[in-house]
């Protein structure tokens, strides 16, 4: 059993009934009859059938207000989830409200409200209402309720004198019309992952999903492509530096701050790197174009440094070519190096200095993917740049609590143009230093480097950049 698998299944045991139908009808579920008789069951089942991350289970916790669950058995926090949800979120925003009506709804006005739709559903369902979503699943089925088509539920919940659930429906329909927010649809522009897969890794991250119906996708959004039009939404909004000011911070107190590893297997950026990084109060320590043995050698180096005990936090930069999810160093032609095992290195488990303490990866991978399945056999080797991420573009993501992941990719080709300087690395060294200055935390220093990354993407799209980014970190960074 998976990582994922095994923390689905912990999640679920742990579920009510009436818990499990939010979470399926927060998924997109409309077959919520299943979940009378087995509930954890048909769940699991849907979670299997549905491309779920940490980052999305993380959002469909929260949103059940299963904070336990989230501190047990997803190691992170409330505060820390919903920062990172303002970054994007893949729980369409039209479920989620009736998800929460659903809750405020007691056993009464369920009655009342079965009785003032007699006419609208059909007898046998009145009968077997247990929830106030098992009456909107069957409206939705009927067409009767959707996020553009509200006016009867309004009618019925003033007619049961819920004044303050219209009101929560009014604010909605206020906001989608401003912003379009709908079931299944991109979310509006708000100060709200990051392949996170709807607009979160980020889930996410992409809301613009093919799929028939609105089952959010939520590993795609954080990791999508920064110029597609879901994405754009995602990465335009800046978060304004107030809103996490009450949040817990991740102590940077020591002298230097910590370990900045920079391995560049390319020879271009490792050294202006490690400037911006210095400035940043680290201990730098650069290595070029290393052999792949080279490179696995450094890494477990570098993780059994004792020093980390002593540190407050560590920060590992690769520049290399790479192909699918494995980094080729200077070996083009050898086995590479997968980057769950970079990841793995510095886990708590095997880098037990580093346990609590924020582990940032900031990568810049050069594909070579001739040959590569997923590349739809282009002999010449270029990515499609309006296609939905394919194989030889790999989401990573963080199994380890404290992890911030930064991972950029672009074509190989373009370290054949002379004085070749990475745009993500440009945008990041520039966004890092503005930071510090501005004391900003480090996801929104990132939605600088998104914001780059998609102007250049616009401009050019012959040498587009894709990001994936991703965190587990259950604090704010503030690299300053």
């Amino acid at each position: 059993m998976s990582g994922l698998s095994r923390t689905i299944s912990q999640i679920t045991d742990e579920l009510s009934t009436d818990e499990c139908k939010r979470v399926s009808y927060l998924c997109g579920a409309l077959d919520t009859d299943r979940f009378s008789t087995d509930p954890r069951g048909s769940l699991r089942t849907l979670f299997s059938q549905t491309r779920v991350d940490y980052v999305f289970l993380m959002e469909l916790v929260l949103k059940i207000k299963r904070y336990d669950l989230l501190r047990e058995v997803l190691s992170t926090s409330k505060s820390s989830v919903e920062g990172m949800l303002k970054n994007g979120h893949a729980v369409s925003e039209y479920r989620a409200l009736m998800a929460e009506v659903s809750e405020d709804m007691d056993t009464e006005d369920l009655k009342s409200l079965a009785f003032l739709l007699r006419d609208t559903l059909p007898k046998q369902k009145l009968e077997n209402v247990q929830s106030f979503l098992d009456i909107v699943v069957e409206l939705e089925k009927l067409d009767q309720l959707s996020s553009e088509k509200m006016d009867l539920m309004e009618s019925c919940l003033r007619s049961i004198h819920r004044m303050d659930l219209v009101k929560k429906i009014r604010r909605f329909q206020q906001t989608a019309v401003g912003g379009g927010a709908g079931a299944g649809a991109c979310p509006p522009e708000r100060p709200s992952l990051v392949r996170s897969r709807a607009c979160f890794e980020s889930q996410a991250h992409t809301h613009c999903s093919s799929h028939s119906q609105p089952v959010p996708t939520s590993a795609s959004c954080n990791a999508s492509r920064i110029h597609q039009s879901c994405d754009k939404q995602t990465v335009r909004k800046e978060l304004p530096s107030s809103s996490s000011c009450s949040q817990e911070v991740y102590s940077m107190q020591t002298e230097p701050r910590g370990v900045c590893l920079i391995i560049d297997c390319v020879g271009t950026e490792g050294d202006q790197l490690a400037q911006t990084f210095k400035a940043l109060h680290f201990h730098v320590i650069t290595h070029k174009l290393l052999s792949m043995r080279d490179v696995r050698s450094t890494l477990r180096e570098a993780a059994r440094q004792p020093g980390h005990y002593r540190a407050s936090a560590f920060i590992c930069c690769i520049i290399s070519r790479s192909r699918s999810s494995d980094l080729l160093a200077t070996d083009s032609h050898a086995p590479g190096l997968s980057l769950d095992t970079v990841r793995s290195l510095f886990s708590s488990h095997s880098c037990p200095g580093l346990a609590g303490k924020p582990k940032l990866f900031f990568i810049q991978g050069y594909e070579v993917c001739a040959g590569c399945v997923g590349c739809g056999g282009q002999e010449d080797g270029e990515l499609e740049t309006d296609a939905p991420m394919s194989s030889c573009r790999p989401r990573t993501v963080p199994a380890d609590a404290d992890v911030f992941w930064s991972h950029c990719w672009t074509e190989g080709r373009q370290l054949e143009t002379p004085s070749h300087r990475s745009l993500y690395l440009q945008a990041l060294r520039s966004s890092l230093t503005e930071g510090q200055k501005r004391r900003t935390h480090l996801v929104d220093v990132h939605m600088a480097v998104n914001r780059a990354v998609y102007e250049h993407n616009r401009k050019s799209a012959q040498s587009s950049y894709l990001i994936n980014l991703r965190h587990t970190l259950r604090k704010n960074v503030y690299l300053s």
